[in-house]
């Protein structure tokens, strides 16, 4: 059974406001509420599982990229149970991205169980 697209991009936007709160009570809090219990996480600098897994790789992105906000791409793409979406790591507005990379996500209804990451632009 498909989702409706608005639904993905729904999903897309509270998947990067996880990434964007720093308040640690906020963050767990939006984990909690987007993420199945047992999500797993993969991309080519971790593979975590579950609600603390997630909690501890976000808070150590939001420190490695301290002052930096994660953005959208331009287009959340998905079908059935699967969406894709670019996402770019800046300080927002019109400025170069400092790193963008591109998000597989599965849902469980409103909920997301797994998350594969690509990074498509790094620092040098």
């Amino acid at each position: 059974m498909s989702q409706p697209d608005s639904q993905f991009s729904t999903l897309a936007h509270r998947y990067l406001e996880v990434f964007n709160t720093t308040d640690p009570t906020q963050r767990r809090a939006l984990i909690e509420r987007l993420f199945t219990s047992g999500a797993t996480y993969t991309d080519p600098l971790a593979t975590v599982t579950g609600w603390d897994g997630i909690d501890t790789f976000v808070a150590g992105a939001q420190r490695q990229f301290a002052g930096l906000s994660f953005e959208l791409g331009e287009q959340v793409d998905g079908h059935h149970h699967i969406a894709r979406f670019q996402w770019r790591l800046g300080q927002g507005g019109t400025s170069e991205p400092i790193v963008i990379g591109f998000d597989v996500i599965v849902t469980e209804g409103e909920h997301i169980s797994g998350v594969y990451g690509f990074l498509d632009k790094v620092p040098a």
